[in-house]
């Protein structure tokens, strides 16, 4: 009777145990909706790996390779072109036409690059902005934010402009074949970053993410059925006007909107040892493509 006991007790705890698994696995293949604010894993049953490029540092030099070995894997420069391209990328700068040290009030949706680059962003904030750190007739980041140690605290990659949400310190970019005026939805194969000041180091942050360390600055990238495909923290450089670069690019154009989290605050408080205030500067993409 004892034995019959100890089996079934046994055999109890594998059911448990199996439903805990299946239950776990059907849980990563939940959608996410890259307006909602939430990521959580970036693994799921199907999850497929991109190639990762990355790097950090407290010049331009230090990122360099990096960013052209990106520029190099989605291809030739397509510049403005109104239509879709078989291949090739796409590159926004904010630098704009002279002169390029205005600062331009924030807009949501910020539709400058729709057309003829097929970018669309938003923000639950205010709104986005391109701005140099200072100067110009308009004053810049430093005025834009009312605080004048931006003028030191930020570096632009591409002289003299960054951009920057205002009123929240998250950015969503969705995708749309070039010419459309975002009335066809698109797909890129690879989308990647640049960022002044990331301080804060690398790990599993921010917010209630697991095993969060402190971490500030997050890329999502999302499929077009709002599936998290994957995601990673930028990695981080300490000290002032130092640069970051994160991309990743798959095999096909399945990236249909990226959400960036940059700094563990909205800009606006010093960028000190308790707010980490970060910037971001060109955003380098595949071509986008019509989806399905």
């Amino acid at each position: 009777m004892n034995k019959l006991k100890s089996y079934l007790w046994v055999a109890g705890v594998s059911v448990v145990m199996i439903c805990m698994v299946v239950t776990a696995q059907v849980g990563g293949q939940e959608s996410i909706d890259p307006t909602s604010g939430g990521a959580g894993d970036n693994t799921t049953i199907d999850f497929v790996a991109p190639q990762v490029f990355q790097a950090a540092g407290p010049n331009i030099a230090s990122i360099q390779s990096s960013v052209t070995e990106f520029r190099n894997a989605l291809g030739a420069l397509n510049g403005n072109a109104l239509t879709e391209l078989p291949n090739g990328r796409r590159e926004i700068n904010w630098d704009g036409a002279v002169p390029t040290d205005a600062t331009t009030p924030p807009v949501n949706p910020f539709n400058t690059f729709l057309n003829n680059r097929g970018a669309q962003f938003t923000t639950p904030g205010i709104g986005l902005s391109q701005a140099p750190p200072s100067g110009g007739q308009q004053g810049g980041l430093a005025t834009l934010f009312s605080n004048p140690t931006y003028a030191t605290s930020f570096k632009a990659f591409s002289p003299a402009r960054l951009f920057t949400s205002v009123g929240s310190n998250v950015t969503d970019t969705f995708f749309f074949v070039a010419g459309s005026n975002g009335t066809v939805r698109a797909g890129v194969t690879g989308f990647g970053a640049i960022f002044s000041d990331v301080d804060q180091p690398d790990g599993s942050g921010p917010g209630a993410k697991r095993g969060n360390r402190g971490s500030s600055t997050l890329v999502e990238f999302f499929g077009a059925d709002g599936r998290l495909l994957y995601s990673s923290f930028v990695p981080a450089s300490p000290g002032d006007g130092s640069f970051s670069f994160l991309g990743i690019t798959f095999n096909d154009a399945r990236i249909a909107s990226v959400r960036i989290t940059a700094g563990d605050v909205a800009p606006g408080p010093n960028d000190d040892s308790a707010n980490d205030i970060v910037m971001m500067d060109d955003f380098i993409y595949g071509e986008p493509h019509r989806l399905p």
